[in-house]
């Protein structure tokens, strides 16, 4: 956990706010140039929205130390430190709207709405350690001082394009590249002068392998050679470490040495080429033919981070479930039309009729392989949790997302590291789609202490796959991906897919609209900035003839109102068609 609470001394060769780098530059104010009563406001919000945001007892000593460090980062008196941790506990939340009031009327802001948004990331970076909670804030911060997020997007990628120092060819004199460069040198020069030493720290670099001495050469005219040595010195080159991992590598860096239990296969495969000051990893539930033979197939669209990995796990089984299921829906296309079938399968609203025999018949194709993967994604799960517990990411938040038994992976991921001391501040966001996991709070309950931001889980009422895959367990089994958690906490958000999601193998298949549905960006609308998919990530569009084939001639037999062989939006969480 970041220590907030150094004191803050300014270097005497270093002003707080150095001279323009050209003439005629604007001066860039930071939260320090607030007035008192303003900065009292700011800090007042962030304590105010550090108790409403992590409650819990497990986060009470990071709200108390993040209090006292920014108490001292804007330079208020030590007499008002009392009043602010009594905020991070949870007194005086009434007060919240008041303080954005005061902010929102403050002139600085008013010409510049950005400038608690990016003092506020400054001071979360400056120990090279951004905590997934310091992260939520920052949003929140954000979103109640009525800044889109995307600035904060913006703020992030910026931050690092400067340290790199890239240079762009002298055609790319468009309008648009000429305020991107605009932009690119006054974010440069705000973010180094609020990162800068202020009592013997250092600026954060992009990453380990970043030649030091480049980066304190850039930065010399704009911070002043005190705070260039520094950024050079071995304290700066530590720091910069910090952020990205041992030697910048990150995830791809990872590579399983042994064999760790049952598990055969774990490694990371990059989604998209670039850098980011937090990342995604997405999982994949399942292997098939075509279109989705590849792990990285489904997260084509997926945008949400510039750095995005995809965990390749027992690809073997995996294809072997793949394979089961499609054989399984093409076996049951000729039996659609069957009475039977309709009412028990796919309406879902006789629970106490059994399974078709028909259906029955052919089980035993796919519950094997379904064993072997449940249990084995288990496994996975743990191994995940404590490679994200050892740091190999850097110090970075992580959003993870998985479908059907990625889903899993990333649940006993969270149960994992909810077991260990210093799971906090690691986790940002989870997403689990159609999961195949016990639904029932208190399952969910220790994963309060380990995510920071959202807990998604969508689930679609007629994925009657899933059903059949659970059918030998008890009627009063809850299943995530099929109902909502009813888990009392501002971080579960229940999203019904079942309007998206016609049948469990359309998680991979619908993944772009999936995305859209519960609030992740995906590619279309993150191109213009940049993002890059990495070479080879995108496979053939080869047709998924067998499971088009039989997902169209189940929809074609559903007697059902809703949207593509669901319920319809007014139906109840039917029962669960489990024999005891």
């Amino acid at each position: 956990m970041a220590m907030w609470n150094r004191p803050c001394q300014r270097l005497p060769q270093q002003p707080l706010v150095a001279e323009p780098t050209a003439e005629g530059e604007p001066h860039l104010p930071t939260g320090r140039e607030l007035t008192e009563a303003n900065r009292f406001a700011y800090a007042a919000l962030c304590g105010i929205s550090l108790s409403q945001l992590f409650p819990e007892p497990e986060h009470s000593s990071f709200c108390t130390e993040f209090m006292a460090g920014l108490v001292k980062w804007l330079e208020l008196s030590e007499a008002v430190l009392p009043t602010m941790t009594a905020f991070a506990s949870g007194l005086g939340g009434e007060g919240a709207d008041v303080f954005v009031q005061i902010l929102l009327k403050d002139p600085i802001l008013k010409d510049d709405p950005t400038v608690i948004t990016q003092d506020l990331l400054s001071f979360s970076l400056k120990d090279g350690h951004y905590d997934a909670r310091a992260r939520v804030l920052v949003c929140h911060m954000t979103s109640l001082l009525q800044v889109p997020l995307e600035e904060l997007d913006v703020l992030e990628e910026t931050f690092l394009e400067s340290l790199k120092e890239i240079k762009e060819e002298e055609s790319e004199m468009a309008e648009a590249s000429r305020k991107k460069k605009e932009n690119r040198r006054k974010w440069k020069r705000y973010l180094l002068i609020g990162l800068a030493t202020v009592g013997g720290g250092t600026v954060i670099g992009v990453t380990g392998g970043l030649a030091a001495p480049l980066v304190a050469a850039g930065a010399a005219t704009i911070i002043g050679s005190a705070g260039a040595a520094a950024l050079g010195s071995a304290a700066g080159i530590a720091i910069m470490t910090s952020l990205f991992g041992a030697a910048g590598a990150g995830l791809t860096g990872y590579k399983m040495k042994k064999r760790v239990g049952a598990i055969e296969e774990f490694t990371f495969l990059p989604l998209t080429e670039g850098r980011q000051l937090h990342i995604t990893i997405a999982v994949t539930g399942w292997l098939a033919s075509g279109k989705y033979r590849t792990f990285s197939a489904p997260w084509a669209a997926l945008a949400h981070s510039r750095e995005q990995y995809c965990l390749a796990w027992e690809a073997k089984y995996l294809m072997e479930l793949g394979n089961a299921l499609e054989t399984i829906l093409s076996g049951l296309a000729n039996m659609v039309a069957q009475e039977a079938l309709k009412y028990t399968v796919l309406s879902g609203i006789v629970a106490a009729l059994t399974w078709p025999a028909s259906l029955l018949s052919v089980a035993n194709v796919i519950d094997n392989p379904w064993g072997v993967c449940l249990h084995r994604s288990a496994e996975v799960g743990k191994h995940l949790a404590h490679i994200l517990l050892s740091r190999q990411q850097g110090r970075r938040p992580v959003t993870l997302i998985g479908f059907s038994l990625g889903a899993r992976v990333i649940y006993f991921c969270l149960q994992e590291m909810a077991q260990e001391k210093d799971c906090q501040g690691i986790i940002e966001d989870v997403i689990l789609l159609g999961a195949p996991v016990e639904g029932e709070a208190k399952h969910w309950e220790p994963f309060r202490k380990v995510v920071s931001g959202r807990i998604i889980n969508g689930y679609c009422r007629g994925d009657w796959l899933l059903s059949f895959m659970y059918r030998t367990s008890s009627v009063q089994l809850r299943v995530a991906g099929l109902q909502p958690v009813l888990l009392q906490d501002r971080r579960v958000e229940n999203v019904d897919l079942t309007s998206v999601v016609s049948g469990h193998l359309d998680y991979a298949k619908q993944m772009d609209a999936i995305l859209k549905a519960v609030g992740i960006r995906t590619k279309p609308g993150w191109d213009e900035k940049g993002l890059l998919l990495a070479p080879g990530c995108l496979p053939s569009e080869e047709p998924h003839q067998a499971a088009a084939a039989a997902s169209s001639a189940l929809e074609s037999g559903c007697p059902s109102g809703g949207p593509e062989g669901s319920l319809g939006p007014e139906a109840p969480t039917p029962a669960l068609p489990w024999p005891q």
